[in-house]
C-alpha cells in the first residue's frame, strides 16, 4: 500500500468491515463494497480540494481532532453515529453533495438513500483513519530528523536517516513525497491523499 486512498480502501473494504456495514445498514455487503469503491476516491478528492486553502485545512484539522478512534475498523463502523456521519459527508462534499451522491448511486445501481446510509456510517471512521495517518506521518518526520546527527561524524545511523529522507521506498509513496521533498505527488495527490496530508502537516507544525 503506497498511498492513503489504498490504505483506506483496504481497511474499509475488508470482509469484516463490509459485514459490520451490512449489519449496521441492512444493505447487502456486495452493494456496500460497490458504493465504497466509487465513493472513497471521490471523497478523497473533495477532502484534498477542501484542504488546499488554509481555512479549509484548519477546518478539517478541527474535525479530525474530534475523530481519533483507534478501534478496529469493524468496531468503528458498528458504533458509528449516522447523524454525525451525515453531517461530515455534507461538509466534505458541500454544494456537490446531491450531484456526487447521485453519481455514486447511478454507478452502483442503487438509490441515493442507500448511498447516504453507507457513507454516513463510514464517515467518522474515515476521519479517524486520516487523523491517524497524519499523526503517523508527523511522527515519521520527527524520527527521521532525529536520525541524522553529524556532530560525531558520519555513521551508519546517519546514512539510514539520509537514505530514508530521500527515497520513496520503505516509508512508501504515502510519506515519501512529503519526507523527501519530492514534487512528483502533484500529479496524483488529488487521488492518493498526499496533498491532503501535506496540507494538514503544514498546520500541525505551527
Amino acid at each position: 500500500m503506497n498511498n492513503l486512498l489504498e490504505l483506506l480502501l483496504k481497511s474499509m473494504t475488508q470482509q469484516s468491515s463490509i459485514d459490520a456495514a451490512e449489519k449496521k445498514t441492512g444493505i447487502k455487503g456486495v452493494t456496500v463494497l460497490t458504493i465504497l469503491s466509487y465513493a472513497l476516491p471521490l471523497l478523497m478528492k473533495a477532502l484534498t480540494k477542501n484542504a488546499s486553502s488554509q481555512s479549509g485545512a484548519q477546518s478539517l484539522l478541527g474535525a479530525l481532532a474530534q475523530h481519533t478512534s483507534n478501534k478496529a475498523m469493524p468496531a468503528q463502523i458498528s458504533e458509528a453515529d449516522a447523524v454525525d456521519g451525515g453531517k461530515i459527508i455534507g461538509h466534505i462534499l458541500g454544494n456537490d453533495l446531491d450531484s456526487s451522491v447521485k453519481s455514486i448511486a447511478d454507478k452502483s445501481g442503487v438509490s441515493a438513500g442507500d448511498v447516504m446510509k453507507v457513507l454516513a456510517i463510514m464517515a467518522p471512521a474515515l476521519l479517524s483513519s486520516i487523523s491517524s495517518a497524519a499523526k503517523a506521518t508527523q511522527q515519521a518526520q520527527q524520527n527521521q530528523k532525529k536520525g541524522v546527527d553529524l556532530s560525531d561524524g558520519l555513521d551508519v545511523s546517519d546514512l539510514v536517516g539520509i537514505f530514508q529522507s530521500t527515497t520513496n521506498s520503505g516509508v512508501g509513496g504515502l510519506l515519501g513525497t512529503l519526507l523527501g521533498g519530492q514534487t512528483q505527488a502533484a500529479n496524483t495527490a488529488a487521488n492518493d491523499g498526499t496533498a491532503l496530508l501535506s496540507s494538514l502537516l503544514s498546520l500541525m507544525k505551527q
